[in-house]
């Protein structure tokens, strides 16, 4: 009798795990790939939590692993479409460096050239990709926070995997170990797009590449039923194919298309939003096809909301985001052959045993990759004690040459076609020099060499030779032109100056820095034919100090940030062609500052100042306004209303306010208004402050390109009634 009630009880016992089972059904998710079309699964998930079906495993690939991963992270549909609509896709998908994390030598890198590219061997070569991703690797480890600890990703508040394609051997990696960010980095690596990612020893590419709808390996996790989403376009026949991307996702479908149909097959609810005209980089169309996931969703709206009941009506609440800081313990990283410790630190700008935020870490993993000194950079964190240990591993860049261009034009140094040869590593670590050859109406050259340490003191040399040939106003010599009975001098001007400096960060954000400077200055004009028509054939030595900050974050169109620039130059010694010099100084600061009025709509004040110290100040070294477009070096400036150096004196004040508007992306209508006194030792008296004696105005349109701003500017100034019309092309160098 006895084993008649035991057998009763058993089965009874399976009666109730079976209708349990039935009851509530294990329901996992699977998502495909499919780039801006993947924003139809934060709509599909929404529709997925108002029919209140609870998602006990996520699979996913390429779009559908960063949806997946970061829902499985615990955030809900709504957060999703918050995260996603903030994203800033063109920066994402240009690996976007702020300008404000790169020190001055990494700015004038982006600054003037428009085209890099690697040189070895005597052989140009091109990227591997046009993104490291690292932009969107900061961006999903900031918002993965809450999980940064975590290593199996069965243990994520979802039990979730992605899938990576081994781009060494053509396997699929089945991703549900190590770090969530990482992992959905790599299965979302399209090739060509972003470079492929060294993850737990593989070599991974676009998880669509093998693999766009893991639908097995979440049956695997445990699921009884899969809800399955399809954003993946059918093979597109030659017509459709009309442009580099169609053709690249053209050749990855090709590959995984057939899989694609079986694994449909085994999909309880299948989910296909109809998103067939929007392509892989239409991120401009997010609305839309969000809104088209929610459609699609609702087709299956009642079979949802079955597995809704069974799942008692779920709601998935918001996820609570843990506090944005960071205790640092440590910061471990790869042995480097040629970085030091100093060097990392300083481009990270903390240190062990510091408390930061995640946008702390983001500028400082910014530095490193701003300086182009590493292929790949990769961190996560491993808790000790409730602090965290920041784990670098950086990928030291193989290609230590590189060749760049760049073109110009403006109305002083007219056509410029700019090639340079920067080489890395050369006799110390951290060291690079880098060469640029001007060649057009005026050839110019810049060479640098620089011994980057960080927080410690580092090094540089630097030599250059400016020249140019313009009919100028008298300002750059001492000559009278009423006794002269001329109005304007034509000059050749020939400036070739030598620099050996210092300089360190100060407050881990201002540069200072002072050095030794020899000028060989020679000036001549054909005007002065007749007489002597060399103006100044001398050699000058001097020594100098600055000090830096520019927290901008455009140099040409900036919405944000200010800057300050502050130099002082005390010439010493001059062989003195002209029989006038004494020892004197020259001391000038810059401060600027932009901010936003209203979205596209900018304003930037600029204020400058400078004035002679000691004995009578050479000519040239005068401050000396006038034109607009022309990259300034020594004490030139730009001032709108008046031609190029037609004003000038040992001391002046000068102000320029503009007002931009961005009246469609990169196009820029602006109008400048700039005032000034400018003479001999203004600072003497009390008439510096007085109702500025020079002003001037400009129109202007910009146009941000990829060799450069393009603008066009009609200026005009009330106290000479003249108007000029100047252009301005590409970078200026």
């Amino acid at each position: 009798m006895k084993k008649y009630i035991l057998l009763l009880l058993v089965f009874f016992s399976g009666l109730t795990m079976f209708s349990q089972k039935k009851d509530r059904p294990k329901i996992g998710l699977v998502l495909s790939g499919g780039g801006a079309k993947g924003f139809a699964h934060i709509g599909v998930l929404k529709v997925i939590e108002e029919a209140g079906v609870k998602i006990d495993y996520i699979g996913g690939t390429s779009m559908g692993a960063v949806v997946g991963g970061l829902y499985a992270a615990g955030y809900n549909a709504a957060q999703l479409d918050s995260i996603f609509k903030e994203t800033d896709f063109d920066e994402l998908l240009s690996d976007y460096i702020p300008r404000q994390t790169k020190n001055f030598y990494e700015k004038r890198n982006d600054e003037v050239y428009s085209l890099v590219l690697p040189f070895n061997k005597y052989k140009i070569g091109i990227p591997d990709a046009l993104s490291k991703g690292l932009y969107n690797f900061n961006l999903l480890s900031r918002i993965t926070r809450n999980v940064r600890h975590v290593r199996d990703f069965n243990k994520l508040p979802i039990p979730f995997l992605c899938i990576g394609s081994d781009i060494e051997t053509g396997e699929q990696v089945v991703l549900n170990k190590g770090n969530l960010a990482q992992a959905m980095i790599a299965s979302s690596a399209f090739p060509s797009l972003f470079s492929p990612v060294e993850y737990q020893d593989r070599f991974l590419v676009d998880g669509g590449v093998v693999n766009n709808y893991p639908v097995d390996e979440v049956r695997k996790l445990g699921a009884d039923i899969i809800i399955g989403v399809d954003v993946q376009n059918d093979l597109l026949d030659r017509k459709e194919l009309n442009d580099a991307t169609k053709i690249l996702v053209q050749i990855t479908n090709l590959h995984s298309i057939d899989k694609m149909k079986q694994n449909i097959l085994k999909t309880d609810i299948y989910i296909r939003p109809d998103v067939r005209e929007y392509g892989v980089m239409s991120f401009d169309s997010g609305d839309v096809i969000l809104s088209r996931g929610e459609e699609a969703a609702f087709s299956v709206f009642e079979r949802l909301k079955q597995l809704g009941a069974q799942s008692k009506n779920y709601k998935k609440p918001k996820l609570e985001q843990q506090s944005d800081s960071l205790q640092i313990a440590a910061i471990n990283c790869n042995k480097l052959r040629n970085y030091t410790k100093e060097y990392i630190y300083g481009k990270l700008r903390f240190k062990p045993g510091t408390k930061i935020s995640y946008r702390q870490l983001q500028t400082g993993i910014n530095n490193l990759n701003a300086t182009e000194n590493f292929s790949a950079i990769d961190y996560s964190f491993e808790d000790e004690n409730g602090k965290d240990d920041l784990n670098l591993v950086l990928k030291e860049n193989p290609i230590n040459n590189f060749l760049k261009f760049g073109l110009h034009y403006d109305g002083l140094y007219k056509s410029s076609v700019l090639i340079n040869l920067t080489h890395k590593k050369n006799f110390f670590k951290n060291d690079v020099a880098s060469l640029d050859v001007i060649l057009g109406d005026n050839f110019r050259y810049n060479f640098d060499y620089y011994i980057e340490n960080g927080y410690n003191i580092s090094l540089g040399f630097k030599s250059f030779l400016n020249q140019f040939n313009r009919n100028v106003e008298g300002q750059i010599s001492n000559l009278n032109f009423e006794d002269l009975g001329i109005q304007s001098l034509n000059v050749d001007l020939f400036d070739l100056t030598n620099q050996l400096y210092f300089q360190t960060m100060f407050a881990q954000r201002f540069l200072i820095g002072g050095g030794v400077e020899y000028k060989y200055l020679n000036i001549n004009s054909k005007t002065l034919a007749n007489t002597d028509p060399k103006i100044d054939k001398s050699d000058y030595l001097s020594v100098f100090g600055r000090l830096n900050f520019d927290s901008m974050d455009d140099k040409f169109f900036p919405k944000r940030g200010w800057s300050f620039s502050g130099d002082i130059h005390s010439y010493l010694y001059s062989s003195d062609y002209t029989g006038e010099f004494s020892p004197f100084s020259i001391a000038k600061a810059d401060f600027g500052v932009a901010f936003q009025l209203f979205k596209s709509a900018t304003v930037r004040f600029q204020t400058e100042a400078g004035f002679a110290i000691g004995g009578k100040s050479v000519s040239f070294f005068n401050f000396i306004l006038g034109g607009f477009g022309y990259n300034v070096s020594n004490n030139f400036s730009h001032f709108y209303g008046y031609d190029f150096l037609s004003m000038g004196g040992n001391s002046y004040i000068k102000s320029t306010l503009t007002l931009d508007y961005e009246v469609f992306k990169n196009n820029h209508l602006n109008f400048t208004a700039n005032y000034a006194n400018i003479g001999e030792d203004i600072f003497q008296t009390v008439d510096w402050v007085s109702i500025p004696q020079i002003s001037g105005y400009a129109l202007g349109y910009g146009l941000e390109t990829a060799i450069g701003p393009i603008e066009i500017k009609r200026s005009w100034s009330p106290e000479t009634g003249k108007s000029y019309t100047w252009f301005s092309v590409g970078f200026p160098f």
